[in-house]
């Protein structure tokens, strides 16, 4: 397995962040690893979306595995010998909010795909959240 988490404090308030969240077809707006989404139902546990990163042709297939409104939820790829799952979750604490991502690379090809592959992944985790906290800030 291979596993990488980020976390960054913010005051903004949770229901500030979720919205942002739950508005898959926003992402674009604040997240620059997104340039195309689409998703085939709500944000719930069992839809599918597809992403597609700047510079790539082909989107990247995903589904919402789990989805705790207001708090987290997962998304994961599954490419047959190895998954990758990326959790989002709020966290309230004492001067507002923790956003924390966290992805992991599971799976019998994780021990080589994970090295490789994670870091591509998780490298904007600290742009993303600091995007995502500061349009939250500004409003949805």
């Amino acid at each position: 397995m291979w596993e990488y988490e980020y976390a960054a404090d913010s005051t903004v308030e949770a229901g500030a962040l979720w919205a942002l969240w739950s508005d898959v077809g926003g992402w674009p707006r604040w997240n620059a690893g997104v340039e195309r989404i689409e998703i085939d139902g709500p944000f719930a546990a069992g839809t599918a979306f597809r992403m597609t990163a700047p510079g790539e042709d082909e989107p990247i297939e995903m589904r919402l595995t789990e989805v705790v409104p207001g708090e987290r939820f997962t998304d994961e790829m599954d490419a047959g010998d190895f998954v990758v799952r990326t959790g989002h979750r709020i966290e309230r604490t004492a001067g507002g909010t923790r956003v924390v991502y966290r992805t992991e690379i599971t799976g019998p090809a994780a021990g080589e795909v994970g090295p490789r592959l994670g870091p591509a992944i998780t490298g904007d985790f600290p742009d993303v959240v600091a995007a995502l906290i500061a349009q939250a800030r500004v409003g949805v």
